[in-house]
């Protein structure tokens, strides 16, 4: 899919409206991983809503990139794991959009005049008791980054190509309390990229492509 073709399929499939689960405890989210979505039905009864963020940005080259980083290790949640630029929804936050690109800029120097967002993709819940609601922006390519080393320790960027394509989609398993979970994994060289991650960007490729 050229890179023209998939900004114009987003732009029709998603939108900005805002799922009432983002904030609702008594709605949770769907992920469409069997495994990941029985995690989800025990810990929603243990802890409480923690609405976040995240920026998937698709950076515009000729051969289009997701810009990903790498978390610190010394944090308290997904340290040391791959993952999109974002994090938790504050008070002053004008809305899930204003909280990704304001986490995009405090974390990777991202700035807003570089990003053109497109629309949100579904409610993402995880283990951690995050539910996570994705905006897929278009990205122009010739910004430069500024790495927060409190939060992150990398930035980088992967092929959309690769990402995409079902033959890299790789489910693992785990032991949750005594069950196997299943997890989307999408190794790409040195990097593992896994759990929420993999599987938004799976939820990616089923709005975008596979339909």
């Amino acid at each position: 899919m050229s890179s023209t073709e998939f900004f114009a399929r987003a732009r029709t499939r998603l939108t900005f409206d805002v799922p009432p689960g983002l904030v609702d405890p008594h709605i949770i989210p769907r992920t469409g991983d069997s495994g990941n979505d029985r995690m989800l039905e025990i810990i929603a009864r243990e802890q409480p809503v923690r609405p976040a963020a995240v920026l998937i940005a698709v950076v515009d080259h000729p051969e289009p990139t997701i810009l990903l980083t790498q978390r610190s290790a010394h944090l308290n949640d997904h340290a040391g794991q791959i993952a999109f630029p974002g994090g938790k929804i504050d008070a002053t936050d004008s809305s899930p959009l204003d909280a990704a690109l304001r986490e995009a800029g405090e974390e990777v120097g991202l700035k807003r005049e570089f990003i053109d967002p497109v629309g949100y993709l579904d409610l993402y819940g995880t283990a951690f008791g995050f539910r996570i609601l994705p905006t897929v922006a278009k990205v122009k390519p010739g910004f430069t980054l500024a790495i927060n080393e409190a939060e992150v320790v990398d930035a980088f960027e992967v092929p959309l190509s690769f990402l995409m394509d079902p033959v890299n989609h790789q489910v693992h398993s785990k032991e949750f309390r005594g069950m196997a979970r299943s997890y989307y994994a999408m190794p790409f060289a040195e990097r593992y990229i896994w759990g929420a991650t993999a599987g938004m960007l799976r939820v990616l490729y089923e709005r975008i492509y596979s339909s």
